[in-house]
């Protein structure tokens, strides 16, 4: 029978555990000491100078904060005892956050100690089992660990219980432009979504997609199909004889270029030495041609 696999991991689960960090029978400085878990005034509790989440949602905040006045704090957070009463927020931001919202001049803690490396590794680890992260703060806390703690991907998927290509594919969303970063943090795509856009390689046609994407509410599966079909190799509008170069006057690149950003969508020429070739304009679904289309018709 196997055992089953720690949920955080042996990363934090060693750290909080190992008796090198309960000093109790050899620290008795300040009223509390460290290993155990006691009431502390929020007034000696510092923030986590390396809390991975800039941003708290107001809503959410003030919901815990009305769960806490009627049910109290139910997880308590985790510090560090950094001097003589002295303690630095580990995990538990939002709690803290939410407690002061509450009035509550007292926060029940567990008291560890830990350096600055395993305080940023334990934050992050929390961080990433968090329930309402979006997808660009996970990606952004497994680059973390891997930056600043020195973690590869496979350690890493050790510590969190992640698989690697779920890790690998969080970190690809760090590729994708910081438009397409911002939908994902508003939650205007999903992470299905993503994966899609992440794997075209023009940043144009990324973000002619992700409008889309937004403007016509696409599933995850049409994403996917469009992806496939911006993906797939364009064959060549004219076969040219060995002998034959082309020649493309800058003029008409100009010109190539002007009626793609009118059109809103791929324009390709071709042209040979003796001034023959062809246009192709690119269209991603019936309603993309029939645009390009009112665009000639307007001409009229």
């Amino acid at each position: 029978m196997k055992t089953k696999k720690h949920a955080l991991g042996r990363g934090l689960s060693a750290i909080l555990e190992s008796p090198d960090t309960d000093i109790t029978s050899r620290d008795s400085s300040g009223e509390f000491v460290a290993g155990a878990i006691a009431n502390i005034s929020i007034d000696l509790i510092e923030a986590n100078p390396f809390q991975p989440r800039n941003e708290f949602e107001e809503q959410a905040l003030n919901d815990l904060c009305q769960s806490i006045r009627e049910q109290g704090i139910i997880q308590p957070v985790t510090v560090r005892k950094i001097g003589f009463d002295k303690y630095q927020l580990i995990s538990g931001e939002r709690r803290l956050r939410a407690s002061k919202l509450a009035g509550l001049t007292e926060i029940p803690a567990y008291i560890r100690i830990a350096d600055d490396q395993q305080m940023l590794e334990m934050a992050l680890i929390e961080n990433i089992h968090r329930e309402d992260l979006n997808a660009i703060e996970i990606a952004m806390s497994y680059q973390r660990l891997i930056e600043e703690c020195s973690l590869s991907v496979n350690e890493m998927a050790d510590k969190v219980g992640q698989s690697r290509s779920s890790i690998a594919n969080y970190l690809r969303l760090l590729k994708l432009p910081p438009e397409i970063q911002v939908a994902i943090r508003d939650r205007q795509i999903s992470m299905g979504h993503a994966r899609a856009l992440v794997s075209i390689e023009s940043i144009e046609d990324q973000l002619l997609l992700l409008r889309d994407t937004i403007e016509q509410e696409l599933s995850v599966r049409e994403v996917e199909e469009r992806a496939r079909v911006i993906n797939m190799p364009v064959a060549p509008i004219e076969k040219k004889k060995p002998s034959e170069k082309e020649a493309i006057p800058d003029k008409f690149l100009a010109a190539r270029d002007a009626v793609a950003r009118k059109l809103g969508t791929k324009v390709q020429i071709s042209r040979n030495v003796r001034g023959r070739g062809a246009i192709s304009i690119t269209f991603r679904s019936d309603d993309e041609f029939k645009k390009i289309l009112s665009f000639f018709q307007n001409e009229d």
